[in-house]
């Protein structure tokens, strides 16, 4: 979006101010506006752009992966602090490249809330985004088994894949819940802060320490774990590598259902209450609520 473009008439235009970012009030009209957008746009066009942002979350994932494979000499905020930085590439990737990513939709619910979009309409793109997202993050979990990565360094990056696969699946219920409403706050929030952006550059640097913290954190997000539990579930599967390598971490309660059951739902209800109450409720009430006293 250019810094020439309108937004919805009722609400006023953005106007032009060179390279200078956009105030908070300014960002949540564009916000508003994007969000109605995506809601009008055909199935097919979305169902296309969210395997593609799924496919680009499970290449951050691969990168993080990656960066934080032998890494045992550091201290552990360093070591997930690089693999946060890396793993931004995927929102970086889906806000300038674009394609509709789930735990982003969730800004949708201002032009929700502004009765722009309709409740069904609403539901309906976040349920497309989601099975896209999740097809996309399978499809290149397959694609990484075979160009067996994970046998790099020595088996480093497998034991990686594994290790965070085993660890996603050992988190409570609640504990889940809590860990994703926090992870995609931080991603709305990152995405908020690229509608005040007027160049390429901008949206980069805003994204970057949002999702390097939730990852560094530690917080759960939904698409990420599309790919990273079946990553380690299709390594789990090659015996004969397994039975070269040493100090694996236990495997066992790493399956297809504990990961649907213990993992992807409750990140995904905590996700929803992050992105949608936490971030785009709370702004939608401070600037675009009925009857606000505007400047």
């Amino acid at each position: 979006m250019t810094a020439s473009t309108h937004v919805a008439p009722e609400r006023g235009a953005i106007q032009p101010r060179g390279l200078d970012a956009l105030p908070p009030p300014e960002m949540a009209r564009r916000a508003e506006e994007v969000g109605a957008r995506k809601v009008r746009t055909d199935t097919a066009t979305v169902f296309v752009l969210a395997v593609l942002a799924g496919a680009f979350i499970a290449m951050g994932a691969a990168f993080a992966t990656t960066v934080m494979s032998g890494s045992e000499g550091l201290a552990y905020g360093v070591e997930r602090l690089l693999g946060g930085v890396a793993f931004s590439l995927g929102l970086i990737l889906v806000v300038v490249a674009g394609a509709e990513l789930f735990t982003g939709n969730n800004l949708v619910v201002m032009a929700w809330a502004s009765r722009l979009v309709s409740t069904g309409r609403f539901a309906s793109n976040l349920g497309l985004v989601y099975l896209g997202n999740f097809v996309g993050a399978l499809l290149t979990a397959g694609l990484m088994f075979v160009t067996k990565q994970y046998t790099f360094g020595g088996g480093a990056v497998g034991e990686e894949a594994l290790r965070i696969a085993a660890a996603k699946v050992d988190v409570g219920f609640a504990q889940a819940v809590a860990l994703g409403a926090f992870c995609n706050a931080l991603v709305c929030l990152a995405v908020w802060l690229t509608f005040s952006a007027r160049t390429t550059s901008d949206r980069i640097l805003a994204i970057v320490p949002p999702i390097a913290a939730f990852v560094a954190s530690g917080f759960e997000h939904s698409v990420a774990n599309m790919y990273f539990v079946p990553l380690g579930l299709l390594v789990k599967g090659d015996e004969a590598w397994l039975s070269g390598m040493q100090g694996l971490p236990d495997m066992n309660g790493v399956t297809w259902s504990s990961f649907i059951v213990d993992n992807l739902l409750p990140v995904t209800i905590g996700n929803l209450i992050g992105g949608t109450i936490m971030v785009g409720a709370l702004y939608w009430f401070v600037y675009l609520r009925p009857g606000r006293p505007r400047a």
